[in-house]
């Protein structure tokens, strides 16, 4: 399993607009083949950046859904609110403590 962050910029104008697409679709995919986790996180300082947590069984499952019609209809909806690139990191889970 590994852990995906995505670093989201969104113009100030356009949060709504993001927020309710995400809140539309998290459910389909948190439940996408594959996936185990998703948080969204806003930052405390500019609250138009934004990030996704994303647990993921296997780099082919986060492939297969950057490949679906699902990532194309959030993708297309999300993609015109961006003020900057989004960043994205792949990474493995060393330690969690609670």
């Amino acid at each position: 399993m590994f852990v995906r962050i995505v670093k989201l910029s969104f113009e100030p104008s356009k949060i709504e607009t993001f927020l309710e697409n995400f809140h539309e679709n998290k459910e389909h995919i948190r439940n996408f083949e594959g996936c185990r986790f998703l948080e969204l996180y806003q930052d405390k300082n500019q609250d138009n950046i934004f990030f996704t947590y994303s647990y993921w069984e296997k780099e082919s499952d986060l492939e297969n859904y950057r490949h679906s019609e699902l990532f194309k209809k959030v993708w297309a909806n999300t993609k015109p609110l961006f003020n900057g690139k989004p960043e994205a990191w792949s990474v493995d889970k060393l330690e969690s403590l609670q």
